[in-house]
């Protein structure tokens, strides 16, 4: 952001959201209102509007005289959010493959480059996001508006779930996974893809060590890549 031009809370937001998503942040790391003010040149009012999003999109956790932290999912709280995808997704995934075009299609396809393109470049969270992105981009599909906002917010949760817990680099969503969901909604094989997408999630879960573990720390400014 320019001087002239100074951040909102919005931009703010949208920044710290991709750090988390893409694993720049981690889990239980602090977000600091002082710091956050001098990196985008904003007042304290501005700063917490942006962290209140957050808190409300369940990325970050702010808890009195204490802070603001992004959200560190409990071993709980991860069988959870994996049981509520298992529980919406194979149907939407069914109600996608008989509603997706050649557009569709395409677009989905195209979220697959992405990710081939962003594990190629070592970049496993940017990998991760996308592959976030690719389910709800499914959900779209399906025009199941009530699901698509659930399923926002349980993304958000398994991309901290996996930043914790993810045994290896792989434990991202597999490629051949997204092809196959995708060549059975090309060919319109609803029964196809709903069991794709339950085997997909699976394995996913499959791949967490559901044990606590330490995380690293990294300065805001280097998250933010500022």
């Amino acid at each position: 952001m320019t001087e002239s031009t100074p951040a909102t809370a919005e931009q703010i937001a949208a920044q710290l959201t991709e750090a988390v998503h893409e694993h720049r942040l981690q889990p239980g790391a602090k977000l600091r209102e002082d710091e956050v003010c001098e990196i985008f040149g904003v007042s304290r009012t501005i700063v917490r509007q942006a962290l209140r999003s957050l808190e409300f999109e369940g990325l970050l956790t702010i808890e009195k005289n204490r802070g603001a932290f992004v959200s560190k999912p409990t071993l709980k709280e991860a069988h959870e959010v994996f049981q509520a995808r298992a529980l919406l997704e194979p149907s939407t995934a069914r109600a996608a493959a008989e509603r997706a075009n050649a557009a569709d299609i395409g677009l989905l396809e195209q979220h697959i480059e992405a990710e081939h393109a962003a594990l190629d470049r070592d970049e496993a969270g940017l990998a991760l996001k996308l592959s976030g992105d690719f389910h709800l981009e499914i959900a779209r599909i399906a025009d199941q508006h009530t699901i698509e906002q659930f399923l926002r917010q349980l993304v958000s949760r398994s991309s901290l779930v996996i930043a914790l817990y993810w045994r290896r680099r792989n434990a991202l969503c597999e490629s051949n996974a997204h092809h196959a969901l995708v060549e059975a909604m090309q060919n319109r094989d609803g029964d196809n893809a709903e069991e794709l997408m339950k085997g997909h999630l699976l394995d996913i879960y499959s791949q967490l060590d559901l044990r606590n573990r330490e995380e690293g720390s990294v300065s805001l400014k280097e998250a933010l890549r500022l």
